[in-house]
This record gives structure tokens, sequence and C-alpha cells, in this order.
């Protein structure tokens, strides 16, 4: 298997509908996954439901990746992404990421800090909406 990276993470798991999102999950994370968003730490499920819910509020959008660096198990990334919200409004969310790589090239730790760029005040929670 290919390693992952984020770009091909969010376009599955948000902006390519065609997919089921479990079947995006199991590509892309394992089965131990965790990460920690703003502090807060979920486990794989609460993150499905997580991707589960953005489902519900995003129509499309993009990512642009402004730094990346792999060595070995280890990932980072400096991030933007966009996103155009059912209800029209666009909103746009910096993220800086940490990640372990399990020895398959999924995501097995995420450790992340959003910062939103611009839109809605209550956009800055969508790192966390379940």
């Amino acid at each position: 298997m290919t390693s992952t990276d984020i770009t091909r993470a969010i376009n599955d798991l948000l902006f390519d509908r065609s997919l089921d999102l479990t079947e995006a999950v199991d590509r892309h994370f394992t089965p131990d996954y965790r990460q920690r968003t703003n502090g807060v730490w979920g486990d794989r499920a609460s993150f499905i439901q997580h991707m589960t819910r953005l489902r519900t509020l995003i129509r499309s959008g993009h990512i642009e990746v402004h730094d990346e660096l792999r060595d070995g198990p280890r990932y980072a990334d400096r991030h933007t992404v966009t996103l155009v919200h059912h209800d029209g409004h666009t909103s746009r969310t910096e993220v800086y990421l940490f990640a372990r790589m399990a020895p398959d090239g999924r995501f097995r730790c995420v450790e992340e800090t959003t910062l939103l760029v611009s839109g809605h005040a209550d956009d800055g929670n969508l790192g966390l909406v379940k």
C-alpha cells in the first residue's frame, strides 16, 4: 500500500461523495486510530462520527498543503481547508498537523491545531463538531 497523505485523506473523507465514508476511513486510518484536535482526544469511532457530521454540513471544498514533511513514521503538514457549506457560505481553516504513520502507510495518530481564517464565528468549532 502506498503511504497516504492529508490531501488524499481529506479528499476521500469530505469531497468525494461517491466514496463510502467507512471505505474512506479504512483506506487512510488504522483500526486503533486516535486524534487530538485543539486539545481534545478522540478515538476512531468519534472520528467517524465527526466526519459523518461534517459531510452533512459541507457541500464541497478543497485542501491546499503549504508545507509537508515525512521522516520515517512521522508526518507533519500545514494546510488550509476551504469549505463551502450547504447554506452557501464559505469558511477557511488553517491546520497544523503532526502524525504517526503505521507500517502500512495509514495514519495511526494525529495531533492538530486549527485556526479559523475566514467564515462565521461558529466555523471555528468545525474541527470538533459531532
